[in-house]
């Protein structure tokens, strides 16, 4: 039941917080409709005055703003912005965990050790395609690799480094190695050391998602029944390299933040 002058909850301002390990973004949904996205770097909010004023100023943006809900994978900044948005919401704050409500069903071990990030992405996916098989690639930071049927089951993931990690790791690991930037190739083999490191971790990237995407295609299919199957991509890296990719993934960059907008409502209590 609705008071005089309430806003139905589809049109309520939600603000949505995804933190990750390279950056933080700040959305602004109305709906199933996002208004606005920030994104800073996670560094940048190194203390509780820096959140607070960034806050503050979304909040001075949009006054009506009450609830929120956050997906976070840095759970030493994730406390921080919690405390700051019960301090300046009136309303919700929600964040995204494995003991939630969930429309699919997820099977493991621990499931308190399955990212947050993931968990949003696996229920979008399932909010996309309801009755289909669904592969959910994250291409950011770590790259993720997770499996839902068209019953909604988890069927499991896999976790690798991601683009910029590999770089970063091949320059502090080896004696002489430099850090490259990472443009896309404009072939395949390279003609020096800085066009070999970059295109060995494109190239070595694209093949080993490609690979996967296709082992886990014949994997749903032999063994699950499974003859349509999606591929959804999302993530830092994912336009960067969607191009190169043969199975033709779904690009949306705002992917976990819609999934963490759709649990909010999942989660709510003040659904109409």
């Amino acid at each position: 039941m609705l008071y005089f002058g309430e806003q139905p909850y589809s049109e309520a301002l939600l603000l949505v917080i995804e933190t990750g390990n390279t950056n933080t973004s700040f959305a602004i949904f109305q709906g199933s409709k996002c208004l606005d996205v920030q994104k800073v770097s996670s560094l940048s909010l190194s203390s509780y005055d820096c959140i607070r004023n960034y806050l503050e100023r979304i909040i001075t943006k949009y006054p009506a703003l009450c609830d929120a809900a956050m997906c976070c994978v840095v759970p030493s900044l994730g406390h921080t912005i919690i405390d700051s948005l019960h301090h300046h919401l009136i309303g919700q704050v929600v964040m995204v965990t494995a003991s939630m409500r969930l429309p699919f069903t997820l099977h493991y071990d621990i499931p308190d050790s399955f990212g947050a990030d993931r968990i949003a992405l696996c229920a979008l996916s399932y909010s996309l395609y309801p009755e289909k098989a669904v592969i959910a690639l994250d291409i950011g930071t770590a790259i993720t690799v997770d499996v839902l049927d068209s019953s909604g089951n988890y069927l499991g993931g896999l976790i690798m480094p991601g683009l910029d990690l590999m770089a970063k790791s091949l320059h502090e690991h080896t004696a002489q190695l430099p850090l490259v930037t990472l443009e896309l190739p404009e072939r395949l083999l390279g003609y020096s050391t800085v066009e070999g490191i970059r295109n060995g971790i494109i190239h070595g990237c694209v093949s080993s998602i490609e690979g996967i995407v296709a082992k886990i295609k014949c994997r749903m299919h032999e063994e699950y029944g499974e003859s349509e199957i999606r591929v959804l991509a999302t993530g830092g890296s994912a336009q960067r390299i969607a191009g190169m990719l043969d199975c033709a993934p779904v690009i949306d960059e705002h992917a976990v933040l819609k999934g963490t907008r759709y649990l909010f409502e999942l989660n709510s209590h003040f659904q109409v």
